[in-house]
């Protein structure tokens, strides 16, 4: 039986891919996106998780970059006020570094650029008299602190193909796109993965290779096109420790090679340190963190704290690899952080949309503009209407999340207040799905060790598109800093014996 023409695939699982995929099907169309791996396993997840403008990017006068990502901090806050919250940022200062004068203009602009409304301006610390002091060295007597937001980046990903699929959009995790030719009118396209490894065909009117580092690869060898694509892969990686510090507000630390690392109040009880821009060759997929990195991350801390740390002190690292669009730039952290979309299209056949760079902060204004590019070939879709509608679990105000954690500790009394708090956080409205019909701890099922319970797995597998024990414990969550070894083999066991069961998820 010859499979029907749908509108659009998507090739990623990434925050670009999903975004595309969300607002695709708002819009009308129908869609399918096929992801080889897991929802956010490559870049998406491991990207230093905040929704920022870039405040070092003023320097290279990227003067509109800056102001539409920071147009969208707030936005993307109101979007999903669980997964996403303000930071303020600390900017230790002293004659070395970049000048006074020079840091108050680019935040006098880094305020007013981007239309900031609820987040608080800027302001100059005495870090004599100041909590953000403590942990740092003597020498550092001022500062200057001024707003960001966090987000949860494999959170994102997740719940930007949740709302795909509940607008009718299929998602494909572990199925892969291993070929796609041009019809008259269509592309017709060959698909492997699922449980079986079995193959699958589609017909689309479109593609968009969002396929982040693996964006090339996907261009030569899926889709045969003959063109090198404009792509310098750079690596950034980060470190995690012990908490360095006893308050929630994050450095920004000014290094003598010009470059910026951020350390960040994490999970609780851990410091985030990254990141570093490292030009690469060879598959983005096995990208780790170096010795030489992980000694640069703790030498930049070393110039700024008073307590130092050594590659000892680190508890878990991650890398990512940034597909950033080729500019020439000599270094690579000098090159654009901007996206470019590559329209390959002709009258008489149907288009591919290659997606080159990207930030997390702006894939939402990325996915319309995406949309925009494809308008001509999809005349009767409907009109752009992402900017403030929010993401599942997300429907309640930015500022009252203290309230939505009151409402379930109410209805949950004999839960302890930690685990309510971080299914809140995690879910936000949502986790009522989660706490329905939970009167005790033992409601929850099975315990696999911190306060991670088989209910909430039950809710990653079918809601979420988890299939493994990593799935679980470091994208959908970052468990797997609290569970031991042996915990986290217990995860994983307990997948592949659910496994057995209908494998099919909800949005497949």
């Amino acid at each position: 039986m010859t499979a029907p023409i749908d509108d659009l695939l998507v090739i990623g699982g990434g925050v670009n891919g999903c975004g595309i995929a969300r607002d695709a099907a708002g819009r009308g169309l129908s869609v399918h996106l096929a992801e080889k791996s897991d929802l956010a396993a490559g870049t998406s997840s491991a990207s230093t998780k905040l929704i920022h403008g870039g405040l070092r990017y003023l320097e290279h006068y990227a003067f509109a970059m800056v102001r539409e990502a920071l147009s969208e901090r707030e936005v993307l806050w109101s979007m999903a006020p669980h997964i996403a919250w303000p930071l303020r940022f600390v900017l230790p200062h002293h004659s070395g570094l970049r000048p006074a004068w020079l840091i108050r203009l680019g935040l006098f602009l880094y305020d007013r650029l981007g239309g900031r409304r609820n987040l608080p301006g800027a302001r100059r610390l005495k870090l004599a008299h100041n909590i953000a002091g403590a942990a740092l060295l003597d020498r550092y007597t001022i500062a200057f602190e001024y707003s960001d937001c966090w987000v949860e980046d494999a959170r994102l990903v997740v719940l930007n193909a949740r709302d795909a699929a509940e607008r009718g959009a299929h998602i494909h995790v572990r199925r892969e796109v291993i070929a796609a030719e041009r019809a008259a009118d269509h592309w017709r396209v060959t698909l492997r993965g699922g449980r079986d490894r079995q193959i699958h065909h589609l017909r689309v009117r479109a593609i968009v290779n969002a396929a982040g580092p693996w964006v090339g690869e996907v261009l030569q060898n899926r889709l045969k096109r003959s063109n090198k694509p404009p792509l310098r892969l750079v690596k950034g990686s980060h470190i995690i420790t012990r908490r360095l510090f006893d308050h929630d507000r994050a450095y920004i630390l000014q290094n003598d090679d010009g470059r910026i690392v951020f350390a960040i109040p994490y999970e609780a009880d851990f410091t985030l340190i990254g990141t570093t821009d490292v030009d690469i060759d060879g598959d983005p997929g096995a990208a780790t963190i170096s010795p030489a990195e992980t000694d640069y991350l703790c030498a930049a801390i070393n110039r700024f704290f008073a307590t130092p740390i050594t590659p000892k002190d680190v508890v878990a690292t991650f890398s990512g690899v940034r597909p950033l669009y080729d500019d020439g730039a000599t270094a690579a952290h000098q090159a654009t952080r901007d996206f470019v979309l590559e329209l390959d299209d002709g009258t008489d056949s149907p288009p591919l949309l290659n997606i080159y760079g990207g930030k997390i902060t702006t894939y939402r204004r990325l996915a319309e503009q995406a949309m925009a590019k494809l308008a001509p070939r999809f005349p009767t879709m409907g009109p752009a209407w992402t900017r403030g509608a929010v993401l599942p679990g997300g429907d309640f105000p930015a500022t009252g999340f203290d309230d939505l954690v009151a409402t379930f500790s109410a209805a949950q009394p004999a839960l302890p207040a930690t685990l309510i708090r971080r299914l809140a956080r995690a879910y936000g409205t949502r986790a009522q799905l989660i706490l329905d019909g939970v009167e005790t701890v033992a409601d929850l099922g099975r315990h696999f060790g911190a306060d991670l319970y088989a209910r909430e797995l039950d809710y990653m597998r079918h809601y979420e598109w988890a299939r493994t024990g990593d799935d679980a414990l470091w994208r959908r969550s970052k468990l797997g800093l609290r569970l031991t070894a042996t915990e986290q083999t217990a995860v994983r066991h307990w997948f592949e014996s659910v496994e057995t069961e209908n494998p099919r998820l909800a949005g497949e």
